[in-house]
């Protein structure tokens, strides 16, 4: 069937007209930008953006390999420039890097912590979730800022859903990640943010685009759930990243809250019945992969 949406002649124009022809002897397909230039890495983002949800692959598949190829291209002596000059210029930013704080808890760390502390919710977590608290860059050894930060970041995910009231759903995964994109675009330099927000552009960029091709109601959710997390990350003291979490472990969560502006909290379970808005219906008697983007 012919479809009655046409771009015309007209539009073309008006949105192609300054184009210019550009040839090259090259044999295969070549761009000024080395993430075009990459076979795989275009490949795994038009598949990530494009595809519909199904039981055959989870909603998290390929990060790893999309954040390996990212990381492929960084210029990692201006990256570190980046650090030194941030480190400087931001107190809170350096002692976060010069104290090199993991997170790294066991069930032993936080076994007799008191109800309602961080680390009775994290010991709450690790014995009845189902997930780990050390997901990615498990092999890294912190030698330096920069692989501190790559440790350390990987740690902290769940401990900023505990602390932001944002579940790990659909609408809390969505809300915690924007809530992060905004509070590192205000407060670092426009280059260590986009930096910091690479591989977090790409995930919600994947969400957005399957949610609006396929699942209309996960799609308005999606819009809410930006929308709360920004608004909560504009009370945040500084950027979770930056909290030193082992000071916090025997701290109620109310108080966590209150010291670094963690507000509005969101009511207790929203979004939870969330995940069942991406699953695509082709698929109803089989069970879904319910890791989040």
């Amino acid at each position: 069937m012919t479809t009655e949406a046409k771009i015309g002649a007209q539009e073309n124009a008006y949105f192609n007209g300054g184009t210019r022809q550009i040839t090259t002897d090259s044999s295969v397909l070549i761009s000024s930008s080395p993430y075009l230039n990459d076979p795989l890495l275009r490949d795994l983002i038009a598949q990530e953006m494009l595809r519909r949800n199904g039981p055959d692959l989870p909603n998290t598949a390929f990060i790893p390999q999309v954040a390996q190829l990212l990381f492929k291209y960084e210029d990692m002596a201006n990256i570190i420039r980046l650090f030194d000059e941030e480190k400087a210029r931001l107190p809170e930013f350096r002692r976060w890097l010069d104290e090199r704080s993991l997170a790294n808890y066991t069930l032993d760390d936080v076994k007799d912590c008191a109800p309602g502390t961080l680390g009775a919710a994290l010991h709450d977590f690790m014995v009845n979730s189902g997930y780990q608290l050390d997901i990615f860059y498990q092999e890294v050894q912190v030698v330096n800022d920069f692989t501190y930060y790559l440790r350390q970041t990987a740690l902290t995910h769940d401990i900023e859903h505990i602390v932001t009231g944002y579940g790990p759903n659909h609408g809390g995964e969505i809300a915690l990640l924007s809530a992060n994109l905004y509070a590192k675009a205000r407060y670092f330099t426009p280059a260590l943010a986009a930096f910091f927000n690479r591989i977090q552009s790409y995930l919600r960029a994947k969400t957005v685009m399957k949610d609006a091709l396929f699942y209309p109601e996960a799609h308005s959710l999606s819009i809410e759930a930006e929308f709360v997390g920004m608004t909560q990350a504009t009370s945040w003291k500084y950027p979770l990243m930056l909290v030193d979490w082992r000071q916090y472990t025997n701290t109620p969560i109310a108080t966590i809250r209150e010291e670094l502006g963690i507000t509005p909290v969101p009511p207790k379970d929203l979004w939870s019945d969330t995940n069942r808005l991406c699953e695509d219906p082709r698929y109803a008697d089989d069970a879904m992969p319910v890791a989040a983007e």
